[in-house]
């Protein structure tokens, strides 16, 4: 059967319900993150033990990659990423009612676990579905779902506190999750190209092993860690920042930083199309270098120059994702399930790591602490990549 060309209903269809399903899971995932200066007041802990609601739920979802796309190889990928998004948001109406801060960890470790369906699953039902020729701009409108969610996410619950609490911040989120999972249902065309494979132990650990035996995906293995690990630092703690002297933002205002997740939206899909047309290993590391550099700039007293150098790192990110995870795509011939899997584990796993880890950097260094630590993980970021393109070369 053809697969789904650029232009047509079906292709319109399939990329509205993932960018729909991106938006769900990534609005629930860093649910906390703009309110974290809240739940350290309203519980009384350190910003380092607040971030621990962002990264309990990527670290249970990076876990949770490495057993789900395999699964999805066996029992189809549809039905997976349904139950994903059901999931996020059944289990983000409850978490908004947690009398403590132990019960609210808890379920964010659950919120992860569940919502590791879509993410594990997405990338290899567009690789299966989707013409080769147009995956570039696929999967980077899928990225860009990611970045919206993101973006919207963090301006609702950032607002919404800033007005109610933090409690009725994750329960709209939640809402939000269980409304996009009805549309998705509807709308995402059955699998045409999916080939169930037996659901083995010995199979399971086989396609890991068999992901991992590359050595180009390797590299994007640890660029994912490195980029996502950057990313998170940098947002975890801004709010923080900005929540302070000499800034003094609100809550809601705060929130409201995250509009910078537009040149995501934008970043992800346009860089996607670039490396369809000059190459995925330039155009990673232009992205790479981009992002350090807006970095560099966020260091600026004066607020407007540092939201600028915000927008510019976030164009950067989105960018080198969406070029790295689409090259996974490309590259796993067989098993792309457990790639997918394993980027996403790195992916997410750099999450929990760095975003707790640049925690230290902000309680003692501050702003500039935080910004050095990003520094050296976007360089050795910058070194992968182009190890990855000698590797592409050979």
């Amino acid at each position: 059967m053809t697969r789904i060309q650029q232009g047509t209903p079906e292709y319109r269809r399939v990329t509205l319900a993932l960018f729909l399903g991106a938006l769900a899971v990534y609005a629930s995932l860093y649910v906390t993150q703009p309110i974290l200066p809240l739940l350290s007041d309203h519980f009384g802990i350190s910003p380092a033990h607040a971030s621990l609601s962002v990264s309990v739920a990527t670290m249970s979802l990076a876990l949770s990659q490495v057993l789900v796309g395999p699964l999805a190889d066996s029992l189809g990928r549809k039905p997976i990423m349904i139950f994903a998004m059901l999931g996020a948001g059944v289990i983000g109406v409850a978490a908004a009612f947690a009398p403590t801060f132990g019960l609210f960890l808890v379920l964010r470790f659950l919120h992860g676990l569940v919502m590791a369906g879509l993410p594990a699953t997405a990338m290899a039902y567009l690789a299966e579905e989707i013409d080769v020729r147009h995956l570039g701009a696929a999967m980077g409108l899928y990225i860009a779902g990611n970045s919206v969610g993101g973006l919207s996410g963090r301006i609702i619950a950032g607002t919404v506190a800033d007005f109610w609490g933090w409690r009725a911040a994750v329960g709209s989120i939640g809402v939000l999750s269980l409304a996009c999972a009805l549309w998705f249902t509807r709308t995402l065309p059955p699998s045409r190209h999916f080939r169930a494979q037996p659901l083995q132990p010995r199979r399971l650990v086989g396609s890991l092993l068999h992901a991992l035996s590359d050595p180009l995906l390797r590299s994007l293995y640890l660029i994912a860690f490195l980029t996502m690990g950057s990313f998170v630092a940098l947002y975890n703690y801004v709010s923080y920042h900005l929540m302070a002297p000499p800034y003094r933002l609100s809550a809601a205002l705060v929130g409201w930083i995250f509009v910078l997740y537009l040149a995501g939206t934008f970043s992800s899909a346009w860089m996607g199309r670039l490396s369809d047309r000059y190459g995925r290993a330039p155009m990673l590391a232009l992205s790479l270098a981009i992002q350090l550099a807006g970095a560099a700039v966020s260091l600026a007293g004066g607020l407007l120059v540092k939201i600028a150098g915000i927008a510019v790192f976030t164009f950067g990110f989105f960018g080198a994702h969406s070029i790295a995870s689409g090259w996974v795509g490309q590259r796993a011939v067989q098993d792309k399930g457990a790639a997918s899997a394993l980027y996403l584990f790195t992916y997410y796993l750099g999450s929990s790591i760095a975003g707790t880890a640049a925690g230290l950097c902000w309680m003692r260094f501050g702003w500039p602490g935080v910004v050095g630590f990003i520094g050296c993980l976007l360089t050795a970021a910058l070194g992968m990549a182009a190890l990855a393109r000698r590797q592409d070369s050979r």
